[in-house]
């Protein structure tokens, strides 16, 4: 049988770290925790439910994951964030992949997100496949922050599992709103510096697609006010990012000295 290292790079995450490392402890052999130094008791519970816990400060989320991913023992790894679990239907298609030898070396899985108690099936949030288990030596964490992927070698074939990884994304609006202005941030200071340029076309209609997509043609609707509030705030997100990418560059031009007026009529 293969081994497998489960790996999650936490701060501040009490609430969420045991029910994370309780999903996983039949399937994982080893359990790392790449914490960045938190204040609550998440170094605590992780090493009483038998992680193994090291600590780094945190720089962003690619090369976070990157430098856990390597902490591990095993070739094969489960990276999962701390806010969610595996179902118990997927930690069965994992052991039953494990006990079988890991017959291919990537394997992606459904993720079901929950909004507000409750389990969203409809919408651009399901079924939301992320690749998470794999063998360390033909993949990486790449994308672009803080929308982190696992990349696997052009010719490696990937196996979707049967069940849900869960994720407890938002318990309240307050929280989504908060996190979608950090997401925002972080996701257009990413497409600054790998050199985007902005435009006002998808400052309206990135927002615009975002919400009939989601909301009508994934059937977001049918998950009632939560679909509604869930396509708008997908939106809300499209709209920050592209704008704060676009005051990135104005903020640009205005050291540089050039004349914002003309450079945007030019170049947007």
């Amino acid at each position: 049988m293969k081994t497998l290292s489960v790996v999650v790079i936490t701060f501040n995450e009490e609430k969420n770290i045991g029910r994370c490392i309780g999903s996983v402890q039949k399937v994982a052999d080893e359990i790392i925790v790449l914490d960045s130094f938190s204040d609550d008791a998440t170094v605590q519970i992780a090493t009483s439910m038998g992680a193994i816990v090291k600590q780094s400060v945190f720089n962003d989320y690619i090369s976070q994951k990157n430098k856990a991913i390597t902490m591990a023992a095993n070739e094969y790894v489960l990276l999962l964030d701390a806010d969610e679990m595996l179902s118990e239907e997927l930690a069965g298609s994992i052991l039953e992949a494990k006990k079988n030898g890991f017959a291919f070396k990537a394997y992606s899985m459904k993720r079901c997100n929950v909004f507000c108690g409750k389990y969203i099936k409809h919408g651009l949030w399901y079924p939301d496949k992320k690749l998470r288990l794999f063998d360390k030596r033909v993949a990486v964490c790449g994308g672009y922050n803080p929308h982190d992927k696992i990349i696997v070698q052009e010719d490696v074939p990937v196996k979707l599992l049967k069940g849900d990884m869960v994720h407890y994304a938002f318990d309240n609006i307050d929280d989504y709103l908060e996190r979608n202005e950090e997401v925002s941030r972080v996701a257009a200071r990413s497409l600054y510096e790998a050199g985007t340029r902005p435009s006002r076309l998808k400052i309206v209609f990135s927002p615009l697609w975002s919400f009939i997509n989601g909301y009508f043609l994934r059937l977001g609707f049918l998950e009632g006010s939560k679909g509604f509030v869930i396509a708008v705030y997908t939106a809300q997100q499209s709209y920050l990012k592209h704008q704060k990418l676009r005051q990135l560059y104005r903020q640009d031009m205005r050291e540089a000295g050039i004349d914002l007026t003309s450079a945007l009529t030019n170049k947007l």
